[in-house]
């Protein structure tokens, strides 16, 4: 075969392995709009043996599972715990994930920074955060006029809602930042 050939031949299945469009197909678990570009794509993670990742463009780690989930070394197995506002505040308190004990709920903005737009129900990176529930996550950011509420994303949607502190909802932790 001519070297330029070989090189086209080669060309052809590069871009048909590592195509954008191929690539974002395991992005989401649920339904995915692809005509909208990845907004969390896989490349923006450092992931890590231990079930944490680091968002490079936050520099924030992340627990891959939600609270009461496990790692097992490929995916979060069991089932999500929910919370209210005050025991999920307790909860990161409490945990001593991959050897660290500073670990907290992240403010509504943090917790915003890992919506993949691209997804549905959930709308999260299913690659770097595998089973995570479309439903609501509590941050650490409390309602204003010392009201009875505190900030959480719904993750079926991504919209962000003001939820009583009485009410329960689940939990993923962070570390770094603020």
């Amino acid at each position: 075969m001519k070297p330029c050939y070989l090189f086209i031949c080669l060309s052809f299945v590069a871009a048909l392995f590592f195509s954008p469009s191929l690539i974002a197909g395991t992005l989401c678990s649920g339904s995915e709009n692809t005509a909208i570009t990845s907004t969390t794509p896989t490349v923006d993670f450092d992931i890590h043996a231990d079930g944490t990742v680091t968002h490079k463009p936050t520099g924030l780690v992340w627990m891959r599972c939600s609270l009461g989930q496990d790692w097992d070394g490929s995916t979060c197995t069991g089932s999500a715990i929910t919370r209210n506002w005050q025991g999920a505040l307790q909860a990161a308190q409490d945990s001593n994930f991959a050897g660290h004990n500073d670990w907290r709920l992240p403010n509504i903005k943090e917790l915003e920074s890992i919506v993949e737009e691209r997804c549905f129900s959930p709308v999260i990176n299913a690659a770097v955060f595998p089973q995570t529930p479309s439903s609501r996550f509590w941050s650490s950011s409390p309602g204003a006029n010392g009201s009875g509420g505190a900030w959480h994303l719904l993750f079926g949607y991504g919209g962000v809602n003001l939820g009583s502190k009485a009410s329960n909802y689940q939990v993923r932790l962070v570390r770094g930042g603020q």
